[in-house]
C-alpha cells in the first residue's frame, strides 16, 4: 500500500547508528529462526572484511560441553547475511549461543538463547503458548525519505515487544520499506534489507524469540507491485537471505511456507510473486476474470492441500493484504474475485475447520467477520502498524458492520496471540498492544466457534 495515500500522525523518530556493531565486524544479529524439536538456525550479518564466522553453543542444563560450528559459505561481499544450522539438539531444551568473528567472541550486549520445541504429540495435551505478530515497520532515513513530515514513528515499540514473553514472532509484511533509491537495483534492495535489519533498536528484539516472516509490497519492491516486477527473482533471494523460514515456495518460485507450534498451523503465504497487478479487470462480461491471480495456481493448490492435511485446532492463513473486508478500497483479496471465490468454495465444500486469516498492510488493526450460511464465520485479524504512519479508516469503513466491536486500533501497535485451554476447549485470544505495553483492543474465539 502506498504510504503517501494514507493520513498519518507525526511521532518522534529515533536516530540510530550501527557504529558499535561494525567495530566487531558485526552488522546485525545474531538471532534464531526455524527452531524445531532438534534443530535451529542462527542468523547474523557481518562486514565485508570478515574472514570467518562460527557459532559456539551449549545447553543451559546438563554437562554437555560447548559445541562449535564454522560457517562454510562465501564471505567478503558487500552484504554478508550468514545462516548456520544447529542440528542434533535435545527437545524442550534451552540453548545459549555466541558468535565468533575471525576467532574472537562478539558481545552483542544482550542474551542470545533459544528453546527447542517439546514433543507433546501422543504424549500430553497441546501446550498453552503465545506469539507476537504485526506489520509495517518504517524506519526514517531522511536523505532518502520523501520531503515533509517523517513517516516513521516511535521505534521503541520493539523494546516493548522484546520485553513481552512469547514463543516466536511472525512478520506480516512490509518488514522494511524500499524507497525510490532502492527498488530499481539489486544493490539497492540488498541495502534496504541490510540497513533496516541492522538498526540497534531491533537487535535485542530479534534475539528475544524465534523470527518468521512473509512479505508484502514494500519489502518485495515498489508500492503495490505484483508479478511484473523485473527484480522479483533477486527480491526473493534477498528475502531468503534475511529470514529463517523452514522453506521458500516450491520449484524455486515464491516464498510461501508453513510453521507449526502446538496445535496451531500458520500458513505463510506469498501475496506478491504470483499476483496480477491491481488494475487488471476483475470481471469480464460480468464473470470473474480467471486470469487475475492473487496466490496463483501453484500456491493455491499447495494451500488447499496443506489445509486438507492439517490437523491443527487453529489454521491461520497469513498474508500481506486483507482478505475479507467487503468495504476496503485498498488492496484486498476480494478484488481478485475468481481466486477469492475458489478459495471460499473450497473451505465450504471440504469443510475445513478452524480457519482464520492474519493480515497486515492497512496501518491500523481490526478484526473483520464474514458470516457464512450454515457454516462457522470466517475472521480476518488485521495487525498494523509497528512504526509506519497511521491509516485511519474513512468513508464507509468508519462504521463497517463487518468489524468486531472493540477491535479497531488506529495507533502504533503489535499483536499478542495467546492459545490456551483443555483439549476440545481451546481458545485463541487476540490483544492489540501499544508502544508502552498498554492494551488498545482485543478479541477472542473459541475452538468450538470454528467448527
Amino acid at each position: 500500500m502506498l504510504y503517501k495515500k494514507l493520513p498519518f500522525v507525526l511521532l518522534i523518530a529515533l536516530t540510530v547508528t550501527t557504529t558499535a556493531q561494525n567495530k566487531q565486524g558485526l552488522v546485525s544479529g545474531p538471532w534464531a529462526g526455524n527452531v524445531e524439536l532438534r534443530n535451529a538456525t542462527i542468523w547474523v550479518e557481518v562486514t565485508p572484511e570478515v574472514k570467518s564466522v562460527a557459532i559456539k553453543f551449549n545447553a543451559s542444563t546438563g554437562n554437555t560441553g560447548d559445541k562449535s560450528i564454522q560457517y562454510k559459505g562465501e564471505l567478503g561481499k558487500d552484504f554478508n547475511p550468514v545462516k548456520i544450522e544447529l542440528n542434533g539438539l535435545e527437545m524442550n531444551t534451552t540453548y545459549t549461543y555466541q558468535v565468533f568473528i575471525d576467532g574472537k567472541a562478539v558481545d552483542p550486549g544482550f542474551t542470545t538463547k533459544f528453546t527447542t520445541k517439546d514433543l507433546w504429540q501422543f504424549r500430553k495435551p497441546a501446550p498453552d503458548f503465545s506469539f507476537l505478530t504485526g506489520s509495517c515497520a518504517y524506519f526514517n532515513e531522511p536523505k532518502y525519505d520523501r520531503p515533509g513530515k517523517p513517516y516513521g514513528g516511535d521505534s521503541s515499540i520493539f523494546e516493548t515487544m522484546a520485553a513481552t514473553p512469547a514463543a516466536f514472532h511472525v512478520w506480516l509484511g512490509d518488514n522494511w520499506y524500499t524507497r525510490e533509491v532502492d527498488y530499481s537495483t539489486r544493490w539497492g534492495l540488498n541495502y534496504r534489507a541490510s540497513h533496516d535489519r541492522a538498526l540497534p533498536v531491533l537487535q535485542k528484539f530479534m534475539a528475544s524469540m524465534p523470527q518468521y516472516s512473509i512479505w508484502d509490497d514494500h519489502d518485495y519492491g515498489p508500492n503495490d507491485m505484483g508479478k511484473s516486477y523485473i527484480l522479483k527473482e533477486e527480491s526473493r533471494k534477498i528475502f531468503m537471505n534475511y529470514s529463517c523460514n523452514p522453506s521458500y515456495g516450491q520449484q524455486s518460485e515464491g516464498i510461501y511456507s508453513l510453521i507449526s507450534y502446538g496445535d496451531v498451523d500458520i500458513f505463510l503465504t506469498d501475496d506478491r510473486y504470483f499476483r496480477s497487478e491491481d488494475d487488471m479487470l476483475d470481471s469480464i462480461y460480468g464473470k470473474p476474470n480467471a486470469e487475475k491471480t492473487y496466490f496463483g495456481k501453484q500456491q493455491l493448490d499447495w494451500l488447499k492441500n496443506a489445509l486438507l492435511y492439517s490437523k491443527a485446532t487453529f489454521k491461520i492463513i497469513a498474508t500481506g493484504s486483507q482478505m475479507l473486508n467487503p468495504l476496503s478500497e485498498f488492496e484486498c483479496m476480494r478484488h481478485y474475485s475468481a481466486e477469492y471465490n475458489d478459495l471460499m468454495n473450497f473451505l465450504t465444500s471440504d469443510k475445513i475447520k478452524g480457519v482464520l486469516f492474519f493480515t497486515g498492510d492497512r496501518h491500523h488493526s481490526e478484526v473483520i467477520k464474514q458470516q457464512r450460511k450454515g457454516l462457522y464465520p470466517l475472521y480476518d485479524v488485521t495487525n498494523s502498524p509497528y512504526t509506519s504512519g497511521i491509516g485511519k479508516v474513512r468513508g464507509a469503513e468508519i462504521n463497517n458492520p463487518s468489524r468486531m466491536p472493540g477491535t479497531l486500533v488506529e495507533a502504533q501497535n503489535f499483536t499478542k496471540v495467546s492459545v490456551s485451554g483443555k483439549k476440545n476447549e481451546r481458545v485463541m485470544k487476540i490483544e492489540f498492544i501499544g508502544i508502552k505495553g498498554e492494551q488498545l483492543g482485543g478479541w477472542s474465539v473459541e475452538e468450538k466457534e470454528l467448527k
